[in-house]
């Protein structure tokens, strides 16, 4: 399946100069979601996974059914603010600006293997804060799974040494 025909372009989104893909078409169409899914799954069944981890909000909705599938548990990665409990945080930069996000400090136990997954490898800041956050609790990075890559933007660079899948490329 041409997972790219799932990807709608929206150019200047969110600011002039930035082309924002937009996965809602891939995820309003059942066939594509559910194999986008499985060839995430497929990708983490020999790498002994023991949690999901997924920043929000896109990697929510990715994350959580390769959890499900995979019978595991799932934990969120999310702005400052917005977990209850005692959390770790770091900072990153992206395409448009500077972030920071949290984890709840008891997400991962140490030793855990981790299935890092989003929507989108654009520039790494992202994942090497989620990456950052996972360390720290003792976890261990066992992969990175991406629907989409954008080439240019140097996101692998970011993540240089850390096995990863992408499912499509679009230009940075």
């Amino acid at each position: 399946m041409d997972l790219n025909n799932y990807i709608a372009s929206i150019e200047n989104y969110p600011q002039e100069g930035i082309t924002f893909r937009d996965i809602s078409p891939l995820m309003a169409d059942g066939k594509a979601y559910s194999y986008a899914v499985r060839e995430i799954v497929q990708y983490a069944a020999d790498k002994d996974i023991d949690m999901i981890v997924g920043p929000e909000a896109r990697g929510f909705i990715v994350g959580c059914p390769v959890a499900y599938a995979l019978g595991i548990g799932f934990a969120p990665v999310r702005k400052p603010g917005k977990l209850p409990r005692e959390v770790i945080s770091a900072n990153y930069e992206k395409e448009y600006g500077l972030d920071t996000l949290t984890m709840h400090a008891d997400a991962i136990k140490p030793g855990q293997r981790v299935l890092i997954v989003d929507d989108l490898l654009a520039t790494g800041g992202t994942v090497k804060a989620t990456i950052e956050m996972i360390e720290k609790l003792g976890g261990v990075v066992a992969g990175c799974a991406f629907l989409v890559e954008l080439d240019g933007l140097n996101g692998r660079k970011a993540i240089k040494g850390y096995d990863t899948k992408v499912l499509m490329n679009f230009p940075g």
